[in-house]
């Protein structure tokens, strides 16, 4: 294990924001219960070199393998454990600048998987090019009890302005798997919905037919009361989302709460 992981009985923690290391830490501060596995990707829009991972039991695909199947000992296919729907997608703007680690300066990161009580929290501060200061604080769980279920806190405050403030949360079907032979997208959209508040992506793999149906609902607090913001939909090949908009003052604490089943 890489040195800049501190040792604790229960914990994985990393103090400071390492992009060199980010698919390293991905990978160890990745979230399982059985049913579904994700790799620890950031929330928001990450620019840098990341390596995105939802992955569901059971779920298959015969790729074509590049070897060459003539060659004496080697399938003409290869079974690929696919990446699914991108359920976990929250992208922010802080007046109209996207938050993007990768653009930004990061100060008081840490991320923290908690072996005890199965979550993945992550802290930091974020100065944006136009000089506004976040405070930022993200929680991720994956239930044992329920295999289908995920939930998300996200938590945004601003540190030396007042201002506009865009929250996105959405579904990404449009994902490919980094190993696949011919950068081949392996699933089929068959519906989806947008509404406020709540929205679904059904999918179908190319081949074998496996279906993966994701739903995702959310609520939204400012300085711990429930809002109903403004909001815009949209709807896209393979994605959905809402965009809400609201104002936000000096010290302001908005949250969103994001629910994920995928089924």
């Amino acid at each position: 294990m890489k040195n800049y992981y501190k040792l604790d009985e229960w914990n994985i923690i990393e103090q400071g924001f390492s992009a060199e290391n980010n698919e390293i830490s991905e990978s160890i501060f990745s979230l399982g219960n059985g049913y579904m596995g994700q790799r620890a990707n950031f929330e928001e829009n990450y620019s840098g070199t990341s390596l995105q991972g939802n992955y569901v039991a059971g779920v298959y695909y015969p790729d074509k393998t590049r070897v060459g199947w003539w060659k004496n000992g080697y399938p003409e296919y290869f079974a690929k454990v696919l990446n699914s729907t991108n359920w976990i997608g929250i992208n922010i703007k802080v007046n109209g600048i996207s938050l993007d680690l990768a653009k930004c300066t990061v100060k008081e990161f840490q991320r923290v998987l908690n072996m005890k009580q199965g979550y993945l929290q992550r802290s930091f501060v974020a100065i944006l090019s136009n000089g506004n200061s976040i405070e930022v604080n993200a929680k991720r769980f994956i239930s044992m009890s329920r295999g289908e279920i995920g939930a998300i806190k996200y938590s945004i405050k601003p540190l030396n302005f007042s201002g506009k403030l865009e929250i996105t949360p959405y579904l990404d079907g449009d994902i490919m798997n980094f190993d696949s032979n011919y950068n081949e997208k392996f699933w089929d959209e068959i519906s989806k919905d947008a509404k406020p508040y709540e929205g679904y992506m059904l999918l179908k793999t190319k081949k074998l037919d496996f279906y993966i149906c994701t739903y995702m609902t959310y609520e939204i607090t400012k300085n711990g009361e429930l809002i109903k913001p403004n909001l815009e939909l949209f709807l896209s090949e393979k994605y959905i989302s809402n965009k809400v908009s609201l104002d936000c003052k000096l010290n302001d604490e908005v949250v969103i709460y994001k629910y994920v089943a995928n089924t």
